[in-house]
């Protein structure tokens, strides 16, 4: 696998990380497979459309993201992808705070196109 296919990816990382902070949750469906689900740090399991709704209605709110690392393997027409970044966010109606947060995501090639199938949320 190229590594122009890795780099593919870890743009798409980044898109995400602006449209969560846009709040473009058109642009989010856009990354995400049908069956994308999102595991909090909490244990709670959420569909796309319940985080974006989340998203869009201030319950998580981001303000910005500097990424420290994006590490990609490619297995065919799955990826998996671990992205490392110090975000400064406000969530469940705390205070804005700096979280180093690491996403586990997993990805599939759709018709030629990665979107992500599932992403899990941890602190690092």
């Amino acid at each position: 696998m190229s590594m122009d296919e890795k780099e593919l990816i870890r743009g798409l990382y980044r898109k995400y990380w602006r449209y969560m902070i846009d709040k473009d949750a058109e642009g989010l469906r856009s990354l995400m497979a049908g069956d994308y689900y999102l595991l909090h740090m909490t244990g709670l399991k959420q569909s796309a459309e319940v985080f974006l709704r989340g998203l869009l209605d201030g319950t998580f709110n981001y303000y910005s993201a500097e990424h420290d690392c994006i590490d990609v393997e490619i297995n065919g027409d799955r990826a998996s992808m671990t992205g490392r970044s110090r975000v400064v966010a406000a969530v469940y109606g705390g205070r804005k705070s700096s979280w180093r947060l690491q996403g586990d995501f997993t990805l599939r090639k759709e018709e030629g196109v990665w979107r992500f199938t599932s992403s899990r949320a941890s602190t690092y």
